[in-house]
């Protein structure tokens, strides 16, 4: 068995021959400096430029991570790491990994996740773009906090530390450059310990051009956020729809409204009609959302979400739609005597109008309420899996005996 270690020190690694002998070295000064247990590992992925003699060269272990990507090559390199605690970190020279004493202390405070702080430490001229500086990481960190209510100002720092275990727990699965952001927000989910530090930036020191790739990688940590935040992506929009639809309809139904010069009518109704459609549709999605979610593992389990699934039940959705259905199939029978009794011709009166807007609303709202109980409860159906212990001969016999001849 390898010899558990107190820190590990973990650099991602794709073609970074020109910078990596120097932040190993650096680290393996930082290690000796402190008189600490630990190591460098570098998770390669899939380097052609010689970068694996040159970790090796410099005392660092290497890991060969198979699946491309900057969260695959992470989560390999934390698979294989020895140190109770891992520190990670760019192999661009851009982090210094002389100066880790911070996050270390952090750790030993009982810390499960330390985040680097560029904007408290101090960002070198050039060596952040300015849209990322002053746009990208302001934006996505705020909603971050926003939606998640973390304490962490710098969401994409690339230097951080954490407890190994605590991180593996997480189950984090992204592969790409939005494992940065599924790292801080499982953290803060699964309420640990989460803290932040201070920490430097300079312009890193290679010649091409970083692997980051502003709008692709933005936009997929912007995607990652809203996934795992079905309420804001589904159910704050959602009431705000069925608010405005509710109380807009609610003034047209009982007849024009005017303000100032314009007057609202029918078919201003049939916009708020739309407004509620959409919302009761939204707010399933986020039901369905944060069910599948919470069931697969993707976001921690809520006790106050879990006591209202608990009410809404396929038969309490179900009662729902069909007596919105029944009022719906109402008002169509009577708009359809009132088209009788002009013989079938044209609509003119708005009466008539209002009542199919309202009878359309509620046949397509039950439909909808309808099809996403369903859908719901499709998800929550108990999976049973017999395992069958591979000591008990009898069993492990007949199972054998029903696999093919190699």
């Amino acid at each position: 068995m390898a010899e558990t270690l107190e820190l590990t020190i973990l650099m991602p690694c794709l073609n970074e021959a020109e910078t990596l002998a120097t932040c190993i070295d650096k680290a393996q000064s930082f290690l000796a400096r402190t008189g600490i247990s630990g190591e460098v590992l570098i998770a390669d992925n899939g380097s052609t430029d010689g970068s694996q003699a040159i970790a090796t060269a410099h005392g660092a272990r290497v890991v060969h991570a198979d699946q491309r990507g900057y969260g695959a090559a992470l989560s390999s390199g934390i698979a294989h790491a020895r140190g109770r605690f891992v520190i990670m970190g760019d192999a661009d020279d851009s982090y210094d990994f002389a100066n880790l004493d911070l996050f270390v202390a952090a750790l030993r405070n009982g810390a499960d996740l330390v985040m680097g702080n560029r904007f408290a430490g101090g960002v070198a001229p050039g060596a952040m773009p300015w849209h990322h500086r002053y746009i990208g990481n302001p934006v996505l960190s705020f909603l971050g906090r926003l939606f998640f209510r973390t304490p962490i100002r710098d969401f994409h720092c690339g230097l951080r530390g954490f407890s190994r275990d605590a991180i593996r727990n997480l189950n984090l699965r992204t592969t790409g450059m939005e494992f940065a952001s599924e790292m801080v927000v499982k953290a803060t989910l699964s309420r640990l310990d989460v803290r932040e530090v201070p920490t430097t930036l300079k312009k890193d020191g290679r010649s091409r051009p970083p692997h980051l790739r502003s709008f692709r990688d933005g936009w997929r940590h912007l995607r990652f956020l809203l996934l795992f935040s079905p309420r804001w992506l589904f159910l704050y929009p959602g009431v705000a729809l069925v608010w405005i639809g509710l109380v807009v309809g609610s003034q047209l139904v009982r007849g024009p409204v005017t303000i100032g010069s314009v007057t609202f009518d029918v078919h201003t109704l049939i916009v708020a009609a739309l407004c509620v459609i959409m919302g009761v549709q939204s707010i399933a999605f986020a039901i369905i959302g944060r069910r599948f979610a919470s069931r697969y593992g993707f976001i921690p389990r809520s006790g106050t979400y879990d006591r209202l699934l608990e009410w809404l039940t396929l038969e309490r959705i179900l009662l729902i739609a069909i007596l919105l259905m029944l009022s719906g199939i109402s008002a169509m029978v009577w708009g359809l005597t009132q088209w009788a009794q002009r013989d079938f011709g044209p609509l003119t009166s708005h009466a008539t109008l209002r009542a199919v807007i309202l009878a359309m609303t509620a046949l397509v709202t039950g439909f909808q309420l309808m099809m996403s109980g369903f859908m719901s409860s499709m998800i929550n159906i108990p999976i049973y899996e017999r395992r069958v212990a591979d000591t008990d001969p009898v069993d492990r016999q007949r199972r054998h005996s029903d696999l093919p001849n190699a």
